[in-house]
């Protein structure tokens, strides 16, 4: 069903870009292409060279870069993406060091999301037949991650799949098939290995609490201290 999707939009695309955001076969020589893709080089020049405390102005480069970046989101330099403008951003995202967003297809990331450094999202795919491929056709397919996601360092995620809320990927894996929400998952290819379940709520929460009750002692006896 998806693939006579696919060769549906292709058949309706008016052009280059419009067929790469289908999912059907392009070549990247389109004008808009190369007017977008020079755009990115532009902004991601800015923000990979910008001052280490500049970041009010990161912030700004970071949200013409994207299709959309939600509140409180945050990304470490270095980066680099494709183009940019097909990736969309929820509320209170954070991105470590040297991630990379193919978004020749679109991405699209929940809420509450965060990455470890050096992770890549790749919607690229090319033809498997190395005639097809050597002559320049190559496609993309979309990756959608949903709302409160952990990545841990250097997990690559490829053309097509969908990550669903509330799920941990371990450092390292690589993600071909979709990832069903409330689970762990890591390996390569990356596979579920349990769920997250009420007894792992529970231990965090208490975790949690007994930190805040920490914190609060100490800031008790500053205030007694100051007195």
């Amino acid at each position: 069903m998806a693939d006579r999707h696919n060769a549906q939009a292709g058949a309706t695309a008016a052009n280059e870009w419009e067929r790469m955001l289908s999912g059907e076969l392009y070549v990247a020589d389109s004008p808009k292409q190369h007017e977008m893709n020079m755009r990115k080089r532009r902004l991601v020049q800015a923000i990979n060279t910008s001052a280490y405390d500049a970041f009010e102005e990161r912030d700004r480069l970071f949200r013409e870069l994207f299709g959309s970046l939600g509140k409180g989101a945050f990304l470490e330099p270095p980066f680099n993406c494709d183009y940019g403008c097909n990736t969309y951003i929820g509320d209170n995202f954070y991105a470590n060091m040297d991630c990379i967003f193919l978004d020749v297809a679109r991405i699209t990331i929940g809420d509450r999301v965060f990455f470890g450094p050096r992770v890549g999202l790749y919607t690229p795919y090319h033809p498997i037949d190395a005639a097809v491929r050597a002559s320049g056709p190559e496609g993309a397919r979309p990756i959608t991650i949903g709302n409160d996601v952990w990545f841990g360092g250097n997990v690559v995620v490829g053309p097509g799949v969908t990550i669903g809320d509330d799920v941990v990927i371990g450092a390292g894996s690589v993600v071909v098939k979709d990832i069903p929400s409330h689970s762990v998952a890591v390996g390569n290819p990356c596979h579920v290995i349990r769920p997250i379940t009420d007894d792992d709520r529970t231990y965090w929460q208490a975790k949690a609490d007994e930190y805040r009750a920490w914190k609060d002692s100490l800031t008790d006896r500053r205030r007694a201290t100051s007195r």
